[in-house]
């Protein structure tokens, strides 16, 4: 397979362009049928308006109530390790690629190597395969390839986000099979979001300048108020980059990518208690991959999210909250060879020769279900909120091309994963307790092979609030066991063929892998307390210890064929085979912290995490982690000035080298940003990201052949005009 780098490729983005624009002109056009409906429905401006009053308003950062909350919790509120990134944290980072968005996030890291625009979420030193679930509006994004570094990627383009939430841990396991790291919910933006109160349609168009990669962003967006229960909005994004500098000032080649992003979103409110949002998020990216500075490949991917969310109440939301989620979710990657290469038959591990015109085609077709319904009632004094459903999640995976391609390495195949579970959040005055239950099970097969599993995950959690004075009353303690299981993947169980590229040797397929099974115990604490030191002010923490033990943990061993046990042949090549096998476990542990004061003059925050891992072999072999990520300490500080019109502040990280890491090293980066809201249509953004220049590399990209150094100083300048009536 070989680690590939990768570099700008021009190319038109007119047509599709013209074909999103077209479509949200075909809704806006559609105003004219819509028939106005008496019954009102609460809005999302009114959510807002209640969490408001319970917090103050720039304590966003814990108080937001999580879209992925099946009981309606904010993050202070959350007896687990959860995040929330809102709208104004995710403007002020101005994110180019997903993995600007999660910046100081504890326990959070992204791996993209020179693949910006394809990212894979590192949640507590687990990623790849599933383990971390990543999910944009309810739909599964499971899309992988077999490569050097990482192997499952996503993408969403940071124009289109509204909020980011992260659930750490296998306390997340309602929210899918397999998510033993934790979930992320990429969260769409809504019409009702982008127009004000008094308005029917809105409009704004957004340009931005990159001064490293030199490259231009462009957005517009629209939105239409068909009536108070109708609406539906519409984003398209390009963007064009070049390769950009390290902070050593060498260009990195391959970094450069061009991007058509669209958005479509509907939502519709039959009655005052009921809600359907239906939405299209669309990728089609380019860039060429490279291989020693030279192009060798032109990548063309086209990823297609489709979603239908229901959700219906009883008025006093007591025995009805019932949530249906439906998604498709397609993602095709074609490789064309822009030369001819010198590669090995997958079959016998021959020399063969690629010609140029050569394709290889990665396709990964998800659908899933996902139906709970959340019944709230008292028992004796005590509150209970009871949620039960299901989920199911099924993977279709096509592959093909020319005898020595990269195709051949990731397997064709078909798995199912489906899962039910229920849990009941008891209360009683100064005491929280949930326990719940899951069960998953999954099949896996393709043409020779049928296999299957399943297993029943605990959970419990308790928490107290012990006193009662004003300056201790809002602190809370928690304790947390939690399991989680996760079956191989179709790639893990069936990858076969020989190394494609550079040397050859055979990858052999096992079918005996058993499932993993994540084990975890946290401890926590959360504390709110607002007019600390002036009228209006709030201060917010979270930290967490937390102790993960994955037991038949799998990853990629080399075999010897030399060793008459290990099934690995003698063939041509060097003498070694390549397979993935279970660990007895993996042993993760570590401590994260999250914190925010905000006043009227501004806020400050200040977030940790401290990650280590290792695996245990069945010999009682111990080896570190490859992808325990850098231990991080995030400090943030901003300022307001113009009656709250001009807001100006930094970020400063420290990043230190996980053990066992040969390619990474300590490094602190210093960000700087100020927004501009010059008029009630005009808003003016600056960012300088690594303003130090510094060169570093992220130690998740320590499993490849070559570093991969991140960019250097990078400034960003953008200008928003709004329009609306």
């Amino acid at each position: 397979m070989g680690l590939m780098n990768w570099e700008r490729r021009g190319r038109s983005a007119a047509n599709g362009a013209a074909a999103l624009l077209t479509s949200v002109a075909a809704i806006a056009l559609s105003a004219q049928l819509a028939n106005a409906q008496q019954a009102t429905q609460l809005t999302d401006e009114a959510k807002k308006t209640d969490q408001e009053k319970a917090a103050p308003a720039g304590a966003t950062l814990l108080d937001k109530v999580l879209v992925i909350s099946r009981t309606g919790e904010t993050a202070i509120e959350s007896l687990a390790s959860a995040s929330h990134v809102d709208q104004e944290q995710l403007d002020r980072r101005m994110a180019t690629t997903p993995n600007e968005m999660l910046l100081g996030v504890p326990g959070v890291a992204t791996q993209a190597d020179a693949r910006r625009v394809s990212t894979s979420i590192n949640i507590r030193g687990l990623q790849d395969f599933g383990r971390v679930a990543i999910i944009v509006d309810g739909a599964r994004q499971d899309f992988q390839r077999s490569d050097h570094g990482t192997q499952s990627t996503f993408y969403i383009d940071p124009e289109l986000v509204k909020s980011v939430d992260v659930i750490r841990g296998p306390v997340a396991n309602t929210y899918g099979s397999g998510a033993i790291g934790g979930v992320v919910f990429f969260d769409t933006k809504d019409a009702v979001d982008f127009l004000k109160p008094e308005e029917t349609w809105g409009a704004s168009v957004t340009g931005r300048y990159e001064s490293n990669g030199k490259g231009w962003t462009t957005s517009a967006s629209g939105a239409y108020r068909f009536n108070e229960n109708w609406d539906a909005l519409g984003n398209i994004v390009y963007r064009n980059y070049d390769n950009y500098k390290d902070g050593g000032g060498d260009t990195v080649n391959g970094t450069g990518f061009d991007v058509l992003s669209g958005l479509l979103k509907t939502t519709i409110r039959p009655t005052d208690n009921s809600e359907l949002k239906l939405g299209w998020v669309g990728s089609s990216d380019g860039w060429n991959e490279t291989s020693g500075g030279v192009p060798v490949n032109d990548v063309d991917l086209k990823s297609d999210t489709f979603t239908a969310r229901y959700n219906i109440t009883d008025e006093d939301k007591s025995w009805l909250d019932l949530h249906i989620n439906t998604s498709y979710n397609k993602t095709n990657l074609d490789l064309t060879s822009l030369v001819a290469q010198n590669r090995f038959d997958p079959v016998t591990g021959l020399p063969v020769v690629l010609p140029a015109g050569s394709q290889s085609t990665f396709d990964v077709g998800t659908t899933g279900i996902d139906i709970w319904n959340t019944s709230r009632f008292e028992t004796g004094g005590v509150a209970h909120e009871l949620t039960y459903g299901g989920d199911w999640v099924g993977d279709d995976v096509k592959t093909g091309g020319a005898a020595g391609g990269d195709s051949f390495y990731t397997p064709s195949g078909k798995r199912n994963v489906s899962g039910a579970y229920v849990q009941d959040k008891l209360t009683w005055e100064w005491l929280e307790v949930i326990g719940g239950l899951r069960y998953d099970s999954y099949s896996l097969k393709d043409d020779t092979h049928d296999i299957s599993g399943d297993r029943v995950s605990p959970r419990i959690t308790v928490g107290i609030s012990p006193f009662e004075s004003a300056g201790l009353a809002g602190l809370q303690f928690y304790g947390t066991y939690a399991e989680g299981y996760r079956s191989p993947s179709i790639t893990e169980t069936l990858i076969s063929g020989n190394h494609p590229a550079g040397v050859s040797f055979p990858f052999l397929p096992n079918p005996n892998l058993r499932p993993e099974t994540g084990k975890t115990t946290e401890f926590g604490v959360n504390y709110k307390q607002n007019d600390i030191l002036e009228a209006g002010d709030a201060f917010r923490l979270k930290a967490a210890y937390f102790n993960n033990d994955v037991d038949d943990y799998i990853d990629g061993v080399t075999l010897s064929p030399f060793d008459p046990t290990s099934g690995c042949p003698f063939g041509p090549g060097i003498p070694i085979c390549f397979q993935y096998q279970n660990f007895a476990k993996a042993k993760i542990n570590g401590f994260e912290l999250e914190s925010v004061y905000d006043a009227a003059w501004g806020y400050a925050g200040l977030s940790a995490s401290i990650t280590n891992g290792h695996t245990i072999s069945y010999e009682g072999d111990r080896a570190d982690l490859a992808t325990i990520p850098s231990s991080q300490v995030t400090a943030q500080l901003g300022l307001r000035f113009l009656e709250d019109k001009l807001t100006v502040g930094g970020e400063v990280q420290y990043n230190g080298k996980p053990k066992g890491n040969a390619v990474a090293e300590d490094y602190t980066l210093v960000n700087a940003f100020a927004s501009y809201q010059a008029t009630d249509n005009l808003k003016v953004d600056f960012r300088a990201d690594n303003l130090f220049d510094v060169k570093y590399v992220n130690p998740l990209n320590g499993s490849t052949t070559v570093a991969v150094y991140e960019p250097g100083v990078m400034l960003k300048l953008a200008a928003t005009m709004r329009f609306g009536d």
